[in-house]
């Protein structure tokens, strides 16, 4: 029996952190994501949703539909918009944000909350608002 995962290393750029699964709100998704560790791709800066990082994933079928989805993520939660209005995407607040794209606000997957490296989620998005993409990586621990 595979024990299920409770939290993730998340690695931004030379910024590391970990985040709780939030299974009991968003189940599927944590299952579904789970399937992909590890996982890697780039985070760029969000063009309309403030203080936060995004992975475009274009028109990648993730599997999941909503659930505990949210347009106005809290600093350090992680959301997987599932597609439909706009591309499926990952969004990492960072700071004051409201989930939105060319198409508008939208909602996402609150499945992942950070629980370590807080402090160092400004100069995370700074960096990638400043610098450009950043590698990310997401991984079990």
């Amino acid at each position: 029996m595979i024990m299920a995962l409770s939290y993730l290393k998340l690695t931004v750029g030379p910024f590391v952190f970990e985040a709780r699964l939030e299974r009991e709100k968003a189940p599927e998704t944590c299952r579904i994501f789970e399937s992909f560790l590890p996982f890697r791709n780039q985070a760029i800066h969000s063009r309309w949703s403030g203080e936060a990082v995004w992975v475009p994933l274009g028109d990648f079928q993730f599997g999941a539909g909503f659930e505990n989805h949210t347009a106005h993520p809290s600093r350090g939660d992680i959301l997987l918009y599932p597609g439909g209005f706009s591309e499926t995407e990952l969004l990492f607040a960072y700071g004051s944000s409201q989930f939105a794209s060319k198409m508008g606000v939208l909602a996402g997957n609150h499945f992942l909350t950070v629980t370590k490296g807080a402090e160092q989620l400004e100069a995370m998005g700074k960096m990638v608002l400043w610098q450009g993409a950043q590698d990310i990586a997401f991984e079990a621990m």
